[in-house]
């Protein structure tokens, strides 16, 4: 299963037994929580603009985001070296920002993906463990 099937997974399944205001405050901490891995993933083999990345992040059921979130997040991604800039001329407007994944930006998704994988693993064994 991946990261998109199981955040839909745990909203679909989880998410509508809870009560509301638990619910709202444990959804928002998920959401905060997955968003970097969302951004570095949707990087993945690609370069994209800012907005590409809000709509793709923007489908996934249950990930609440606007370009207010995402902005600030691959501003510290190039600060800290994971993403490089470029600015291509558009036919449509003004110059438009890509974004793409440095050799660590790859690594560190790496990692990120394997930590979450250990995660649900760790939470479906638990789940299976109980019926």
């Amino acid at each position: 299963m991946d990261e998109i099937s199981l955040t839909a997974t745990l909203h679909n399944h989880i998410l509508g037994i809870m009560e509301s205001d638990f619910l709202d405050n444990w959804t928002t901490q998920l959401r905060k929580g997955i968003l970097e891995l969302g951004v570095l993933a949707a990087l993945r083999g690609r370069r994209l603009y800012g907005y590409d990345i809000v709509k793709r992040l923007g489908n996934i059921p249950g990930l609440v985001i606007s370009e207010g979130t995402v902005y600030p997040i691959l501003s510290r991604f190039k600060r800290e070296g994971l993403v490089t800039t470029t600015l291509v001329e558009s036919n449509e407007g003004p110059a438009r920002k890509y974004y793409e994944l440095t050799p660590l930006g790859r690594r560190e998704l790496t990692r990120m993906r394997e930590s979450w994988r250990a995660v649900r693993d760790g939470i479906d064994s638990l789940s299976e463990e109980s019926t």
